[in-house]
């Protein structure tokens, strides 16, 4: 028997503001309002309220909480400040990515975490099972009493400032506050997935729709909008983040993926460690490279790159860009063929379709 689709708290509110629903890693979520394009630029130009209360929630907490943050994954998460957040990898012992998640420093021996909504149940086992045994450490999945909205774009702080008394131009990017929005309290991040300013809100599960509404409100004189995840897939594109499923998997190590900045070999030990100096020492056979088409077309994942008749590697993303209005495309392909300026061809529909290799990210905003 199938599972039923989860929802989140403000599946009402997407229904009322004539959002198209689809499933997505097991939810019903909004994948576009008034079409992706529209809420896209919106963003780019203005900004978008989107809904992200899908994601997962994990606390790990304690007086070991740190030694096991460390040995479970790649960055420097003792280097991290209390209210300070950090974009961090969990890996298996293969050096796969078992997840790509978000770390929120909110005390000395606490750390929030951040995951992919298709991955919360698999991370919460991955990280309780090497608690498991760890007096000194507690491992909690809080996922269903938080509802977290993000807001982005150039105009986010003008239009959440007059909502909360914290002083919004204080927080850094990667840093985050405490205080009420709209008299909801919230942890208030300067985090995001679209490659502009803005914030993401977590805030009691209960709260999410008075929030939303209040938001969009405060918002609708400045041309925000409601947003989908359609819009958010081809922004985090443009910005070349990588999509857990897409450009990560447990098959891929950070180092093909182009994340070598967030390892830090410095460490004593981390899970994969030694699988990935290894690669370091040896090389790469494939990296993740930037594609830029060069005739009408659009690649989509799975399709296949080719040097003439040869394949040299797939697709793992591609759309049209609203900003740049060219087509765009992630891709993994053998180390030899992916120098940037590269002449290749992306195999649509039987049709060879010329590509270049180009440098990422594909479009540089403020960010």
């Amino acid at each position: 028997m199938a599972l039923a689709l989860k929802r989140t708290p403000l599946y009402t509110a997407h229904r009322l503001a004539g959002a198209k629903i689809v499933e997505f890693a097991g939810w019903e979520m909004p994948v576009q309002y008034t079409g992706v394009t529209d809420e896209h630029l919106a963003v780019r130009q203005r900004a978008g309220l989107f809904d992200v209360s899908h994601m997962g929630e994990i606390e790990v907490r304690g007086p070991g909480a740190l030694e096991r943050c460390q040995e479970l994954t790649v960055n420097d998460v003792g280097r991290m400040k209390q209210f300070q957040a950090q974009y961090n990898l969990l890996l298996n012992e293969q050096g796969g990515v078992v997840d790509d998640v978000i770390f929120y420093r909110t005390a000395a021996d606490r750390w929030l975490i951040c995951v992919n909504a298709s991955n919360a149940a698999k991370d919460f086992l991955w990280i309780e099972s090497h608690a498991r045994n760890q007096p000194a450490v507690e491992v909690e999945d809080l996922s269903d009493r938080y509802a977290q909205l993000a807001l982005q774009g150039p105009l986010a702080e003008k239009i959440v400032q007059p909502l909360t008394k914290l002083p919004l131009a204080q927080i850094k990017s990667f840093y985050f506050a405490y205080g009420d929005v709209a008299s909801v309290r919230c942890l208030v991040a300067r985090t995001g997935y679209t490659g502009e300013a803005g914030f993401e809100l977590y805030c009691d599960a209960g709260d999410g729709e008075k929030l939303w509404n209040n938001l969009l409100e405060a918002g609708s004189a400045h041309g925000l909008v409601p947003a989908g995840l359609g819009a958010r897939d081809t922004l985090r594109l443009e910005k070349a983040y990588p999509l857990y499923g897409h450009e990560l998997d447990d098959q891929t190590t950070p180092l093909e993926a182009g994340l070598d900045w967030v390892v830090k070999f410095s460490k004593n030990r981390f899970i994969g460690r030694d699988i990935l100096a290894k690669q370091k020492e040896t090389g790469l056979t494939r990296k993740l490279v930037g594609l830029e088409l060069v005739e009408p077309g659009i690649a989509r994942a799975g399709y296949r790159v080719m040097k003439g008749d040869q394949t040299v590697g797939h697709v793992t993303s591609g759309t049209r860009s609203p900003s740049l209005a060219k087509s765009i495309a992630l891709a993994y392909v053998s180390s030899a063929e992916g120098g940037l300026d590269n002449s290749l061809a992306v195999e649509i529909r039987g049709r060879k379709v010329a590509c270049k290799t180009v440098e990422l990210p594909f479009y540089r905003g403020q960010l």
